[in-house]
């Protein structure tokens, strides 16, 4: 049995909750994850100060495999990806493998900027052995510098494709800040070309973030036999809790590929003490 724990919008800074952070790590912790996906949006603004509140917080859950990917709020300034790899994680990045055919606005910064990372983009792969099963981790950036909307760059897409395609890894997770299904006022412009992707390269499990809300769908490719879920965790730590009503994580249980559990644990701030309801989907 694989526990992961998934995590999303903590929104450091401004947009941070006004509940007890150690708390809610208590919590967190009470889980023993193998595995927490962080989904993005660490932060409010992309600024140092709000990467090192991060930094402190993530540091503190108890678990050997932490994986997290930017969001939309954490590419707000033109130091965003710096600060992120500083603070939050430094993989080895995808680059795509030409740059004069690029759609993705301000994927390269302009040489002006003077910063020793021109690529504004953190897409990398993460391979993991837990209890014996091999878990095959991809985590895509589909922020924009500067914006709301989503857009995954489609020279990523193809150099990711290669790597994926001689992989023997029977479990495919995908992390990504932007639903590639339910959409909000700030939508992945190009979510069918990844959906594409997902399909192409057999990937069972999308992890989300991004709208503050909890989503669970199944995407079914009929012709090309391929179906995958798309699993949204709702705000983890932030003021805007969406029309869900209160902060959450989720945990899962899995065994042989396949969810055995689902728990949504919502918690909220209550006289200095946090309060949480645990609901079971599965």
């Amino acid at each position: 049995m694989i526990k992961i724990l998934h995590i999303s919008d903590l929104h450091f800074g401004p947009f941070h909750w006004d509940g007890n952070d150690d708390d809610l790590i208590e919590k967190i912790n009470s889980y023993k994850a193998d595995l927490v996906f962080n989904t993005g949006d660490s932060t409010s603004d992309g600024i140092e100060r709000e990467y090192l509140e991060a930094n402190v917080f993530l540091k503190k859950i108890k678990c050997a495999n932490i994986i997290s990917i930017p969001g939309n709020h954490d590419k707000r300034s033109r130091s965003s990806v710096e600060f992120f790899k500083k603070n939050i994680s430094n993989p080895d990045v995808i680059y795509p493998d030409q740059s004069d055919e690029i759609k993705k606005k301000y994927l390269f910064l302009d040489d002006r900027m003077k910063l020793k990372e021109k690529f504004t983009d953190i897409n990398f792969i993460k391979r993991i052995s837990i209890q014996g099963e091999n878990i095959l981790i991809i985590c895509l950036d589909s922020n924009v510098l500067y914006q709301d909307n989503g857009f995954v760059e489609e020279s990523i897409l193809k150099a990711l494709s290669r790597k994926l395609n001689n992989d023997s890894y029977e479990q495919r997770f995908l992390l990504i800040h932007h639903s590639v299904m339910a959409t909000d006022e700030s939508p992945l412009v190009n979510s069918q070309r990844v959906i594409d992707f997902i399909t192409f390269n057999k990937i069972n499990y999308v992890f989300c973030g991004h709208t503050h809300e909890i989503d669970f769908r199944i995407s079914k490719d009929i012709p090309n036999k391929h179906q995958f879920f798309q699993l949204m965790s709702g705000a983890t730590a932030c003021n805007d809790m969406g029309h869900y009503g209160k902060n959450v994580f989720v945990s899962y249980e899995f065994e042989k590929q396949t969810i055995q559990k689902i728990n949504i644990v919502k918690v909220y701030g209550k006289k200095d003490r946090l309060v949480s309801q645990e609901e079971r989907i599965i």
